[in-house]
């Protein structure tokens, strides 16, 4: 076997609490950094804020505040649709957005959990319309044993149907579950043994003529054009479910934000809303109320 001229010497490596440190080290310059760059956003007096387009009467909130509240604060707002309820959150978080109005609190943390965004609701701003429809029955007393009802799909908005459904005493959910979030695995009781089926919002009213009741948005069965007729029970809209301006954390105490805030808590809002004749909004997004 031929000598070389050359030496193997063992790798070093770092006693492990140097390289936890080091870890430790660089994840924080890293987090840091980012922090440093979320912060460094600021907002000038033109504000974006978001509005959920299969909602059409949120737009016209935003216009209505831009147009009659916002000029006394020293800024204009700008509403901004756009379809994918994640994205426009993360838009908000990351500062591209002042505001986004579409989303209950339950909706917000489930989309919070599942993300991890950096966003706080500042204040609630509406409620929306939310009932029970039927093509084929007048009532929810004329519903019949083992009637096919339809549910939202999503986790957020199915706690409301079926929060809807125990309060009038149709169904009895796991007293171990806070109701406004609970799904179809925490139904307990169901004494009128009814089928349920989920469905994505925007769905129901295409398929209302197929199915006993459904239960979901005005303005979804509105923008379904599905006359209001067929709704067979409105219950006051609770105000756990009430729309919440929603504002990336990191920017709250900005100048312009703070504005924001103050414009859409103006009481002007609250007394259009309670007096107003637009069709996409009367009857569909209603006033905050006191409980």
């Amino acid at each position: 076997m031929t000598q070389h001229d050359f030496e193997i010497k063992k790798k070093k490596s770092w006693p492990w609490p140097v390289a936890a440190i080091a870890v430790v080290v660089i994840a924080g310059l890293g987090w840091h950094f980012a922090s440093q760059k979320s912060s460094a956003v600021t907002f000038g007096t033109t504000l974006k804020v978001h509005f959920e387009p299969a909602m059409a009467g949120e737009e016209h909130i935003i216009q209505y505040v831009g147009e009659h509240i916002a000029p006394d604060y020293g800024i204009k707002l700008e509403a901004v649709g756009l379809q994918d309820p994640v994205q426009s959150d993360r838009a908000v978080a990351e500062g591209q957005y002042a505001a986004t109005v579409y989303q209950h609190q339950w909706w917000l943390k489930q989309v919070v959990d599942a993300n991890k965004f950096q966003l706080t609701s500042a204040l609630p701003i509406f409620q929306w319309a939310f009932g029970i429809y039927s093509d084929r029955y007048r009532s929810v007393s004329d519903l019949p044993n083992g009637a096919l009802i339809v549910v939202p799909d999503d986790g957020a908005n199915q706690g409301q149907a079926l929060w809807l459904l125990q309060r009038i005493g149709l169904i009895g959910l796991d007293p171990a579950v806070e109701p406004r979030t609970a799904k179809l695995k925490d139904i307990k009781q169901n004494p009128h043994n009814f089928k349920f089926k989920e469905l994505d919002l925007l769905t129901m009213p295409r398929v209302l003529n197929s199915v006993d009741a459904a239960i979901g948005y005005v303005s979804e069965f509105d923008a379904g054009k599905v006359p209001r007729d067929k709704g067979i029970l409105f219950p006051p809209a609770p105000k756990t479910f009430a729309s919440q301006l929603v504002i990336g954390t990191p920017y709250l105490n900005d100048e312009n934000i703070v504005k924001l805030k103050k414009a859409f808590a103006d009481p002007r809002l609250q007394q259009w809303l309670k007096e107003t004749t637009d069709p996409l909004v009367k009857d569909v997004l209603v006033p905050v109320s006191a409980n």
